[in-house]
């Protein structure tokens, strides 16, 4: 297996996806870092390469599964490259019809890897692997494409939950 994690770090530079500079995040902290992985998987060849590398990481999961907007475009090309189903988490439940949370099937009992953009403190994964489970589905790994290593690791662990990360923050700064 080609490890891809070197070209994932040049291609998340090269796109744009990480910005050093002063900014204000929707949290309204303060970071020296902006992240944002669509400046990397709008581009048809860039979404291929993530694709590739997050395939690298399937290992006896059933599923894949992300929750929309910035994991969407990552799961299904994942999808497309494993041959693996996945499901798609809504942010909210629908106010009409069933009120589903989560688009597409999950067989009880079905081992799912959740594909994240990028995790902070892990809040949303957190939220995203409870969905999941409430399904039915046993999930105990995350990959995301960028950890900014701010506690999702800790956090996920007290739910049996191991993250993994293509990249993490640090070894962004070390590259640019």
């Amino acid at each position: 297996m080609n490890d891809l994690s070197s070209e994932v770090r040049a291609t998340l530079l090269a796109s744009g996806a990480v910005k050093f500079g002063e900014f204000t995040l929707t949290s309204g902290k303060r970071s020296d870092v902006y992240v944002d992985v669509k400046q990397a998987w709008t581009n048809p060849e860039r979404l291929a390469l993530l694709a590739r590398a997050l395939a690298q990481r399937v290992g006896e999961e059933r599923f894949l599964a992300g929750m929309e907007l910035g994991a969407v475009p990552l799961v299904v090309a994942t999808a497309l490259e494993t041959h693996l189903p996945f499901v798609v988490i809504r942010k909210a439940a629908r106010e009409h019809g069933t009120g589903k949370r989560v688009e597409g099937a999950i067989a009880p009992g079905a081992r799912g890897l959740l594909l994240e953009d990028v995790v902070t403190t892990g809040g949303s994964v957190a939220a995203s692997v409870e969905i999941l489970r409430a399904e039915g589905a046993v999930v105990d790994r995350v990959v995301a494409v960028i950890d900014r290593e701010e506690g999702a690791r800790e956090r996920l662990a007290p739910l049996g939950v191991r993250l993994e990360a293509l990249a993490t923050l640090g070894e962004l700064r070390t590259r640019s």
